[in-house]
């Protein structure tokens, strides 16, 4: 593993909780009615009581996305995050979608200990031709003095279809090679929909000693097996009110969750 990545996490398997913030300023389905400081508070609260490795703050609601993000989408959580430092007790990290420079800054504005994006390849996406700049994200982290945070690379894009004709193992081992990232993630098509085992396993044959995780449809009946194969997991949908992705995390489910993540681990 990465030195960022075992300093961080040592020499567990993260399971990492999603903080997904309401629809923020700006974005279509903004609500100037829904109190998002308190809906973060409750979510923060309920994954760190449940005993989540990390947190993990995004924008999800911001549909439909954009590659630059709005500033007040930025500015917003970092208020919100800001509030909220002083409470939050375990490692957590930013993904501003699905711009990797907003996530950089916004990180290094909170302090956080990682980012997860799309920092590689070309995509044919729902929001138009996709050609993310790994050089210039890395650049900018060490710029801004940040070359502790670690950088989590999701090289199967959510709703997107990736232009490379190469296999993802190769896309994998290409991704490490050229652009360092201190860990893999493989995903399913759409947030909440699972990444195929076989992908995990094929990465993690050919990247035995980067970190390889799953990023995206983790359930409570298949984290062991996900463990069994990867070096930790992201889990947002899962978690959440009647496991639908835009209700609030529910305590019960998030223990739940823990505890077989716990006992898959040993």
């Amino acid at each position: 593993m990465t030195g960022n990545f075992s300093r961080i996490f040592g020499k567990t398997k993260p399971v990492i909780g999603m903080v997904h913030f309401g629809a923020l300023p700006g974005t279509p389905l903004y609500d100037p009615d829904i109190d998002l400081l308190a809906s973060v508070r409750a979510d923060l609260h309920a994954l760190q009581d449940a005993g989540f490795d990390a947190v993990m703050f995004g924008n999800e609601n911001d549909r439909p996305y954009e590659f630059d993000v709005d500033t007040a989408s930025t500015a917003t959580m970092a208020a919100v995050i800001g509030e909220l430092k002083s409470e939050i007790t375990v490692p957590f990290g930013i993904n501003v979608l699905w711009d990797p420079m907003s996530s950089v800054a916004l990180a290094t504005a909170t302090g956080a200990h990682f980012v997860r994006e799309i920092f590689t390849g070309t995509y044919a996406s729902d929001m138009g031709p996709w050609t993310p700049n790994a050089g210039e994200a890395l650049r900018y982290r060490n710029r801004l003095g940040r070359p502790d945070l670690a950088m989590l690379y999701n090289i199967s894009a959510e709703f997107a279809h990736s232009l490379d004709q190469r296999s993802l193992p190769d896309r994998a081992r290409s991704a490490v090679f050229s652009s360092i990232p201190d860990a893999v993630l493989v995903s399913g098509q759409i947030t909440g929909e699972a990444a195929a085992l076989s992908d995990l396993e094929a990465v993690k044959s050919v990247l035995p000693d980067i970190a390889v995780m799953a990023n995206t449809g983790v359930r409570h009946d298949t984290i062991a097996d996900v463990l069994a194969i990867s070096d930790g997991c992201i889990v947002g949908s899962s978690l959440k009110v009647d496991g639908d992705t835009w209700n609030a995390v529910d305590p019960e489910r998030a223990k739940d969750f823990m505890d077989r993540a716990r006992k898959a681990r040993g």
